[in-house]
């Protein structure tokens, strides 16, 4: 038989391809917190790595308005062959520059910072909305969590009920039919428990997708907190958006470019000087006599050169840049208002979810844990058939989930608010 053998340098590749991919793997940190999240997010996230690299596209525009118009060579000659005097012929070399006048480079500059600084609230914003994503896929993937703990609780109390179910059964107490329901009852919980486990896959996947990490096998912490309260009132927290809001920030600039802009047309009414240098080489021949004579003549001139504004004044540029910065102060405002009906209606679905959570909290789950455990000794002792049980069991599962969807509903409430207003709960800027 023939043996097969490894080269050398197949076993080089293998263990350098090994190493990158372990090296890869423990690049990549453990995302147990939701802050480790969103630091990660804003670094990592794909479409918003992108995005921040197009800054170099608006700093590229700030060079190109600080830099002077190029110099222009001119060279001219001519030549007496084809006229019958070979000897005769001239030469021009000239160099002119264009030189701005009434401060149009700095004007240039500035429209250019306005888009550079509009750029960079765009970068804010996105980052701002990113930050709110993030945080409502992990609180999405803690509700996640916090169900397939709800649904092992469900089997659990089946399995303890079926073993109760089991022993009367063989005692003679109970008909084989309760036996076979909470056989169906325990393997319907079963099933709620895939279903969980498979929206919490979702989650996890969703989540990495928008902090650039893939978080199969991390798991988060499967608690739903209290946020703090909202003491600020609506006007108050309205205030603190328009002071806030990247996007307003980002028409702000805009808003500022239209007046650079207009500037700027202003300017371009007067047009630019063009200044030169002329240097002339003149040859000539003459014949007198029989005798032909040679002169060569050297001339140093100035040239300069201004268009006379006497039909075009700009006044088109004047007038489109004054249509821009309408539109970028209509928009503005417009945003504003925007803006304050989005802060009142999450403030207002903020305490809607906040009624819903007293309602649990306060009328609901008192006496739950109680109702349950006193249903399971009274079918064990024979004082309640097994559909009491069920239902019983059914309704605590039911609220403990409706439960579980109102903590969720609060605290995501809560970023859309901190979202919104784009200042956290406890203070400081989103």
């Amino acid at each position: 038989m023939r043996k097969k053998t490894i080269s050398l340098s197949t076993i080089i590749i293998f263990a350098l391809a090994w190493s990158l991919s372990a090296s890869s793997i423990q690049a990549a940190p453990p995302i147990t917190t939701l802050p480790q999240a969103l630091e990660y997010a804003v670094q990592h996230n794909g479409e918003l790595k992108a995005f921040r690299l197009e800054k170099g596209v608006r700093e590229a525009a700030e060079v190109r308005a600080s830099l002077p118009a190029n110099p222009t060579l001119d060279v001219e000659g001519s030549s007496g062959i084809m006229s019958g005097s070979p000897h005769e012929n001239s030469l021009v070399l000239s160099v002119s520059q264009e030189f701005t006048v009434a401060g149009k480079r700095d004007k240039r500059l500035v429209r250019a910072n306005r888009d550079l600084e509009a750029f960079l609230w765009q970068v804010a914003d996105r980052e701002r909305l990113l930050r709110g994503e993030v945080k409502t896929a992990w609180y999405g993937l803690q509700l996640a969590e916090l169900r397939v703990a709800l649904a092992e609780r469900s089997i659990t109390l089946n399995r303890q009920v079926l073993s109760i179910a089991k022993e009367r059964l063989a005692a003679g107490d109970i008909p084989e039919l309760e036996f076979n329901l909470m056989n169906v009852e325990l393997a319907r919980s079963e099933g709620v428990r895939i279903a969980m486990v498979k929206e919490r896959i979702q989650g996890q996947a969703r989540l990495g997708a928008l902090i650039g990490l893939p978080l199969s096998g991390q798991a988060v912490t499967a608690e739903l907190r209290g946020a703090p309260n909202v003491t600020k009132s609506v006007p108050q927290l309205q205030q603190l958006a328009r002071s806030n809001r990247p996007d307003l920030k980002v028409l702000e600039a805009e808003k500022a470019r239209g007046d650079a802009e207009i500037e700027l047309s202003q300017a371009e009414r007067i047009p630019n000087i063009t200044g030169g240098l002329l240097l002339r080489r003149d040859a000539t021949s003459m014949e007198t006599g029989g005798l032909e004579g040679r002169d060569t003549s050297l001339s140093i001139g100035l040239k300069l050169s201004v268009p006379i504004p006497l039909f075009d004044r700009n006044q088109a540029g004047i007038q489109e840049a004054r249509a821009r910065r309408i539109a970028a102060v209509s928009r503005l405002d417009s945003a504003r208002g925007q803006v304050d009906r989005e802060v009142e209606t999450a403030y207002t679905l903020l305490r809607n979810a906040e009624s819903v959570l007293a309602l649990y909290r306060d009328n609901i789950l008192t006496q739950l844990e109680d109702n349950l455990r006193l249903t399971q000794e009274a079918y064990q002792l024979g004082e309640l058939g097994i559909l009491s049980v069920i239902q019983e069991q059914k309704q605590f599962i039911e609220v403990n989930n409706g439960y579980l969807t109102a903590l969720h509903d609060r605290q995501t409430a809560v970023v859309q608010l901190e979202s919104t207003v784009a200042t956290a709960v406890t203070g400081g800027v989103q």
